[in-house]
């Protein structure tokens, strides 16, 4: 007897999880050589798989702007696009950038054993690596709506822009924040096919977030960037870095209380961004001595601020 599913009982959770469970049993099936093990496990170290902190970083406005542009209720296929998504941009990134790091890896503590600069990876596999994840991100942004394509090509520019903006400038980290925030009008655009103001303020706010929480990651490689000769905010702000970064931080929430205000958001909302307060609060104290590991540390923290803010926007559309 035939148990084809009716058009009504199709969904998309139900097809996307049947699709997965189809490809974890043909990879599983998959008998790799030890010698291709080995690659593909250099492939996920180029692609920083083994340090989600920048999936995570990428994810929280994401999530907000989604929450947001749909007030509350976001579309399941618009959360798994999305977040997939965000996977697969932000790893095409992480390659992009060693490539053209490659030859300055090699010479900062904290970057010498990447694939790209030991030469475990060539160049050549790390761009076809690139073009492989850019053009599956692509395939998922084929999905969503005109608007959303062509902010997607914009991001991507951006984004390929970034790693070699360290040599031009020393504001590679706001080219960052640009490539960071796109999520966030895409969102709004494969949601309502339109961008309101209120968007580009978050925008804005997410970007300077951004800003800050790299000039912190800059200045763990601070010593060696200037060394090799690559330029960086955290370079530039000199003895004055962690004042600066208070003050781009506190611009930042003011940002984020005034997209509480546009969006009418209530008081679990406001709760989250007093949270996010302490935690910018002990990351500025925490790093006051300008520690690479306390550094380090403290930019890692900032997955928790966007956590909390998700959680508050979360709880004020729900309740």
């Amino acid at each position: 007897m035939s148990h084809k599913k009716r058009p009504s009982q199709i969904t998309f959770w139900g097809t996307f999880l049947e699709m997965m469970a189809e490809l974890y049993s043909w990879v599983k099936s998959i008998k790799l050589s030890p010698t291709w093990q080995y690659r593909l496990r250099q492939y996920g170290l180029l692609m920083r798989v083994d340090k989600p902190i920048g999936i995570f970083l990428l994810l929280w406005p994401t999530l907000w702007a989604l929450w947001l542009a749909a007030d509350g209720t976001p579309s399941l296929s618009l959360i798994v696009i999305f977040s997939i998504g965000v996977f697969l941009t932000r790893s095409a990134g992480c390659v992009i950038n060693d490539f053209a790091d490659r030859n300055f890896d090699g010479k900062v503590e904290r970057t010498k054993s990447r694939p790209l600069a030991t030469g475990v990876v060539t160049e050549k596999e790390a761009l076809a690596l690139f073009v492989i994840l850019s053009l599956i991100a692509f395939g998922l942004v084929l999905m969503l709506n005109s608007l959303s394509i062509i902010l997607s090509v914009i991001a991507i520019a951006i984004a390929m822009a970034y790693p070699f903006m360290k040599r031009v400038t020393y504001f590679p980290q706001v080219v960052l924040g640009a490539a960071f925030s796109m999520s966030i009008p895409m969102a709004f655009a494969a949601t309502n096919n339109e961008i309101p103001e209120s968007a580009w303020l978050l925008y804005i706010a997410n970007l300077l977030w951004v800003l800050a929480y790299d000039t912190l990651y800059g200045m763990v490689d601070k010593k060696d960037d200037l060394k090799v000769g690559i330029k960086s905010t955290a370079i530039l702000f000199g003895e004055a870095d962690l004042q600066i970064i208070a003050t781009i931080q506190g611009f930042f929430l003011f940002g984020m209380l005034l997209v509480g205000g546009r969006f009418e958001l209530n008081y679990w909302y406001y709760i989250s961004l007093l949270v996010a307060t302490g935690l910018i609060v002990w990351q500025l104290y925490h790093c006051r001595k300008r520690q690479r590991e306390n550094c380090f540390t403290a930019f890692l923290n900032n997955n928790w601020v966007g956590l909390v803010i998700f959680c508050g926007i979360l709880l004020a559309k729900s309740s």
